[in-house]
């Protein structure tokens, strides 16, 4: 009489252990959770600058995502530093843990701003950029050395409110991307954003690079920003420095791979 009894207490014991041991192993370890949180890959922020959008970035961000690499290109507004950098600054307070910026052309002036006080940058990234310091304007940047051909190549279109600046169509691949093909470059100058022309009178009003480690690319057949200027930024931010050979000022799309590479040192310096 008391046999059923005690199988169903035996039944009731077992499915009670097995159902704190299935709990238990649902439940991380603090010790894994803390691994997986340092282990952790930081997210890469890339910003474009004038004459360009964020696709430019196209062929960096499938070779980071491929490596793991979570990755935001936002949309520079292009109006000038006033409006750029707290919009870029926004983006970056919005994601959670460690941040890699990086910028191209003009978008290094604009990060150069955008990243004073948000402490989860933890490296900058400056590919054939502008990296102004504390009260200096780009104007006056591009007058310490030769060879920037943009001064003749833009042209100018007031709309209400300011001045856009626009690169012309038989002037657009020899100073912008003389390494693409033309149909590349057709393609590019057709679809160019504009940028505000104030953008090179704006008083940068802090300088990121100070406190903020940082990785640069010298475009070696730069015909917009001169090679020697981007030499001189990047010695005086103590970047550690790189060089892309034969490039023009679009290395993030005629040499993708090695932009990528520039990128992935930074961020195994801050992993």
């Amino acid at each position: 009489m008391n046999r059923p009894v005690a199988l169903s207490r035996r039944l009731m014991l077992s499915v009670a252990v097995g159902g704190l041991a299935a709990a238990l192993l649902a439940v991380p370890s603090a010790s894994a959770s803390t691994v997986a949180s340092d282990t952790a890959k930081p997210t890469i922020v890339l910003v474009h600058g004038g004459f360009a959008d964020a696709s430019g970035w196209n062929a960096v961000i499938q070779r980071l995502q491929r490596d793991g690499y979570k990755t935001i290109a936002p949309a520079n507004p292009l109006r000038g530093l006033p409006t750029d950098a707290p919009y870029i600054k926004s983006v970056l307070k919005s994601i959670d843990g460690p941040i890699v910026l990086v910028a191209h052309s003009y978008g290094g002036a604009v990060i150069t701003n955008a990243a004073v006080g948000v402490d989860n940058v933890k490296a900058l990234v400056y590919i054939a950029a502008m990296v102004p310091d504390e009260g200096e304007k780009l104007v006056d940047l591009f007058g310490k050395f030769p060879g920037s051909q943009i001064p003749d190549s833009v042209q100018e279109v007031p709309y209400p409110g300011g001045v856009d600046l626009y690169l012309k169509p038989d002037t657009f691949r020899g100073a912008f991307a003389a390494d693409l093909p033309e149909s590349t470059t057709r393609l590019m100058q057709a679809t160019q954003r504009p940028f505000a022309a104030s953008s090179y009178t704006d008083t940068t009003t802090g300088a990121a690079w100070h406190t903020i480690p940082s990785w640069a690319l010298v475009a070696t057949q730069d015909k917009a920003i001169p090679p020697a200027l981007e030499r001189f930024f990047y010695k005086r931010a103590k970047s550690h420095v790189y060089e892309a050979k034969g490039a023009s000022h679009v290395p993030v799309i005629s040499q993708p791979g090695l932009v990528t590479s520039v990128i992935k040192d930074a961020a195994r310096a801050v992993d």
